[in-house]
């Protein structure tokens, strides 16, 4: 059984048509980029996956180990093991990211009817997870993403995708905006995470991030659909040819 299983997605937003059709399957251990040109509907469909509000979704299912999930809320999504790393990550001004990411866990641990774990364990599996991405222990006392670098909020989205330790983790663009040696602390991050008992969908315009993690998968998305699929090799040669020579 698939861990992510997408059918026939068709979704609008505002009435207007953004996804026109898409079938996706990703199995546990696996690691699939989704690449394509702007506009081509890349975003939107991260977004929904996560379940974010204002997409109509018009046809077709979304299921996570077996089970629908298209009509769920986004926190039941989460509950359920989806996780989504914003392409634009907010700032949650006098919230501290200890307090945030105690509180996620403790909302996760208590939704699979588990204990929470305590402050003691949680404080070490945090600045473990923080030392992994080269943040300071400090980091984890300031506000959610308030006045970090672009490089911090992307790590930072790491950072909980490592505490949070979701089946499925979904990266809208992480890579953007990031020099050479803040992608490869954040791939570094991500090849910690991946393993047999998870997997990850990559959203990404460039290759370079897949330069150090290595996708089993590539998809090409044009106009709301997928268009091409293939190996790594295929994302060798939309860089150095574009998108043009698959008719996107």
């Amino acid at each position: 059984m698939s861990l992510l299983r997408v059918e026939e997605l068709h979704v609008e937003v505002d009435g207007k048509p953004i996804l026109a059709g898409i079938d996706l399957e990703v199995d546990a251990g696996e690691v699939h980029a989704v690449m394509g040109p702007n506009g081509s509907g890349k975003s939107t469909f991260a977004n929904v996956l996560a379940g974010r509000p204002g997409y109509d979704v018009v046809r077709g299912s979304m299921r996570v180990d077996g089970e629908d999930v298209t009509e769920l809320a986004p926190e039941e999504r989460s509950l359920r093991g989806l996780f989504l790393a914003f392409q634009y990550p907010i700032e949650i001004p006098g919230v501290s990211n200890m307090e945030f990411l105690k509180a996620a866990v403790d909302a996760h641990a208590l939704g699979r009817g588990e204990d929470p774990p305590s402050a003691i364990d949680f404080v070490r599996h945090a600045r473990e997870a923080a030392s992994r991405l080269e943040l300071n222990p400090d980091f984890l006392k300031r506000g959610v993403n308030d006045g970090f670098s672009g490089g911090e909020k992307k790590r930072n989205e790491i950072l909980q995708m490592l505490i949070l330790e979701p089946r499925l983790a979904v990266l809208d663009e992480t890579d953007s905006g990031l020099d050479i040696d803040a992608l490869q602390v954040v791939a570094n991050g991500i090849n910690a995470f991946r393993g047999d008992g998870n997997a990850v969908v990559l959203v990404t315009h460039y290759q370079r991030l897949l330069n150090y993690v290595v996708p089993d998968h590539v998809h090409v998305l044009a106009d709301g659909r997928i268009v091409h699929s293939g190996d790594r090799s295929l994302a060798l040669e939309l860089e150095e040819r574009g998108y043009g020579w698959l008719g996107a």
